[in-house]
């Protein structure tokens, strides 16, 4: 099981058609900081119906789309 999986499920169960998260308010979904490995693990967000639409190291916050199902 992938360390992101909370966030995955958060995503999901609250079903918005975007989120804007801060690494903030990440951290207290996971648990931790999210760090470079959030790059390979990104792709997982899919199979919960999302995907990471940018990553801002400037503002330090994540966009996250939910992908439309047919």
């Amino acid at each position: 099981m992938s360390k992101y999986v909370p966030l995955w499920k958060y995503l999901k169960e609250n079903n918005k058609e975007e989120y804007n998260l801060s690494y903030e308010e990440i951290k207290n979904i996971i648990g931790f900081e999210i760090d470079h490995s959030f790059l390979t693990y990104k792709k997982e967000s899919k199979e919960y119906g999302y995907e990471v639409g940018k990553i801002s190291m400037k503002n330090k916050t994540v966009i996250f789309n939910r992908i439309n199902k047919y």
